[in-house]
């Protein structure tokens, strides 16, 4: 499946995605377009498996994509162990209706 370019040249998707993902982890779920939900759901997904396993090389593979060092011991700490009986689908996506300013889509993307 090709990935969505969301209207962003690859170097402004590739930090708006590492945002978005960093924002979903600490949060445990943000407010979005529906397209942006779907494009991050492999990773959301990707951060998570490598929280499972929790070895050093998957903590600084998952340091090396997020921001922030807090969603990393978050992530690390009490997400990889809440999801460690869980096979995939760590993400839903809840659709809200329309934004009123240009009509887009809108969505709530929450970890399950």
């Amino acid at each position: 499946m090709p990935h969505r370019k969301l209207g962003r040249r690859s170097n402004h998707r590739r930090s708006l995605l590492r945002n978005l993902v960093t924002e979903t982890l600490r949060h445990e779920g943000i407010r979005t377009t529906v397209p942006k939900a779907k494009a991050i759901t492999g990773a959301v997904a990707h951060m998570v498996t490598l929280a499972k396993r929790g070895d050093l090389h998957a903590r600084r593979q998952a340091a090396a994509y997020l921001w922030h060092e807090d969603v990393v011991h978050k992530l690390f700490d009490t997400l990889g162990p809440r999801y460690a009986e869980r096979n995939g689908g760590y993400t839903r996506i809840l659709r809200l209706g329309m934004r009123k300013g240009d009509a887009a889509e809108m969505c709530r993307i929450e970890l399950v």
